[in-house]
């Protein structure tokens, strides 16, 4: 934890290992899978983008839809509890592992702030080129988590987020976004964060991130 963030946690009257506290979250760790667990992330987006994609013939779709079906009967028998698969606490890869999350990687982690930089791809196409504009809430959302852990905050569940679209967010384009907390008030967490095409501003977001109270879910 920064000196700033532990002068915060102090004029809160919080325990130093408040940090710890989780509600009723779940403590999840982050895990090594093996080397398939990227390769199998890699296929289904590739999947993703396809499937959005594609005006196949119909003999060519059936054999798809076969394959589609024999994966998932092969994959059925090994679903486990949440927390429990590699997917969103794999943090070398992009995206965590997590299909929901778009495929960004995180260029900076700490107190000060965390910036991710990635792209928007063909599966979160909203129209005419553009992302969906409600991928955008997603990513920021997303951020703002990692940013309340890499400031040493409880764990916090969003409050609200309000997010300005300022130019169209394109696809395929490298892409950065990035925030950092604001201020503390008790268990609250402000937060601020841009999205950016070079120096052009996409979109920015505000939002509140809420301490969970022992217990709360």
């Amino acid at each position: 934890m920064s000196e700033q963030a532990a002068d915060v946690t102090r004029l809160d009257g919080k325990r130093d290992d408040d940090y710890e506290h989780h509600g009723g979250f779940p403590k999840y760790e982050a895990v090594i899978p093996g080397p398939d667990w990227a390769r199998f992330v890699d296929g289904m987006r590739a999947l993703q983008d396809l499937a959005v994609s594609v005006d196949a013939p119909d003999d060519v779709l059936a054999q798809a839809a076969d394959q589609v079906e024999k994966l998932a009967a092969l994959l059925g028998p090994h679903v486990v509890p949440e927390g429990r698969s590699p997917a969103g606490r794999t943090i070398e890869l992009p995206g965590r592992g997590s299909l929901l999350m778009p495929p960004w990687h995180i260029e900076r982690f700490g107190p000060d702030g965390v910036r991710s930089a990635g792209q928007f791809r063909r599966y979160h196409l909203g129209g005419n080129g553009a992302a969906h504009g409600g991928t955008l809430p997603l990513l920021f959302d997303d951020l703002m988590g990692m940013i309340v852990h890499a400031y040493g905050r409880p764990i916090s569940r969003t409050a609200y987020l309000h997010v300005n679209y300022r130019a169209i967010t394109p696809l395929d384009t490298p892409l950065t976004v990035e925030g950092s907390v604001d201020r503390v008030e008790g268990r609250k967490t402000f937060i601020t964060a841009q999205l950016k095409h070079g120096d052009t501003l996409l979109a920015d977001c505000e939002a509140l991130m809420l301490e969970l109270l022992p217990g709360q879910p």
